[in-house]
């Protein structure tokens, strides 16, 4: 028998249950399968939420490092997170065997809502970016506990040749006279991260997938981040570019971002060098994403864009190095 992701995933996660104090018969449903397998577990009354870990992403120290600063913002800054439900061991992560092969797990609780894709109303984008500043201050002046690992979202890791999403070209509707207007942009961000420098005040720990799949929205409207199997070290900036994740060339976006801003500012305020990289980090997500579509064929996303995607990403990226004017979010934003 042909064992899926699906089946080897839930079959780490049943392997999991013991160490949950959860029996044989509790119930194991699939929430998604995209980096990692995420698992709602029930018996009876008892829920939590169950991640089984791809393997080769993350150390154990590395996940470990990430629920850390989940509970730090949930505890420091009022941050809506899950919360961590650790193994019976008190471990927050355990490792579990299954096949002759082992894969690092955490559990966290159930938040009730849906994600900002699902909800159907309004995304509270101001919410959002008051949310973002918090965790963005947090991390400026967080001294980082001995041990701390996470991986860096600088230019090499996320555009270079290496780049931990793959790479452009080849990447699942990008043709091959898309590769010049591409690499072009790519130099030009590159140009424009060097100028703007990563020191402390814009670079440091992000979210880095605050998209809208990565947000639970409640009946009134509050937010729980959740998900952050990405965080790790880049600009701030660039958790903004993660918002408008998959709808970048949409005629509605800057306005997304001035409603992001207007929260954003009042608690953690940019400066007008901070405001003309907003262009930069939208792009720099938009050949991000294409790159990744293409080293994820079988993610959802990929099944849903086919190669529309990747066909518009040429000419945005045209957009961006040819019109100045292009990704203007107006006088909106700057009046907060």
């Amino acid at each position: 028998m042909v064992v899926t992701p699906e089946r080897e995933y839930a079959a780490f996660a049943r392997a999991a249950l013991p160490r949950y104090g959860f029996g044989a018969r509790a119930h194991v449903e699939l929430l998604s399968l995209s980096e990692n397998g995420t698992f709602l577990i029930s018996e009876g009354a008892r829920r939590l939420v169950l991640r089984v870990h791809r393997p080769g992403y993350h150390t154990r120290t590395a996940i470990e490092s990430e629920l850390t600063w989940m509970q730090r913002i949930r505890e420091d800054c009022g941050i809506a997170t899950p919360v961590v439900i650790p193994a019976l061991s008190g471990e927050a992560v355990t490792t579990v065997e299954w096949a002759g092969e082992r894969r690092e797990v955490d559990a966290v609780s159930v938040i009730d809502g849906r994600t900002g894709e699902e909800c159907g109303c309004p995304v509270p984008y101001e919410e959002l970016g008051r949310i973002s500043a918090l965790m963005h201050l947090h991390a400026e002046h967080w001294p980082l506990p001995d041990g701390f690992e996470r991986f860096r979202w600088d230019f090499e890791s996320s555009l270079g040749p290496a780049a931990r999403w793959g790479r452009l070209t080849g990447a699942p509707g990008v043709e091959r006279a898309d590769n010049a207007v591409l690499a072009g942009a790519v130099a030009s961000i590159e140009r424009a991260l060097r100028d703007y420098g990563s020191g402390r005040d814009r670079f440091g720990l992000v979210h880095a997938d605050l998209r809208m799949a990565n947000i639970m929205v409640d009946a009134r409207g509050g937010i729980t981040v959740i998900d952050f199997d990405d965080c790790g070290f880049g600009w701030y900036l660039s958790d903004l570019g993660s918002v408008v994740s998959w709808v970048e060339h949409e005629a509605e976006t800057p306005d997304i971002v001035a409603r992001w801003l207007r929260g954003y500012r009042p608690v953690r305020p940019l400066g007008d060098e901070d405001l003309g990289m907003i262009r930069v980090f939208v792009m720099m997500r938009r050949l991000m994403l294409t790159a990744w579509l293409g080293t994820h064929p079988a993610s959802p996303p990929a099944k849903a864009l086919g190669t529309d995607y990747g066909r518009g990403t040429g000419a945005l990226a045209a957009r961006f190095l040819d019109d100045p004017d292009w990704f203007r979010f107006g006088d909106r934003a700057l009046a907060a």
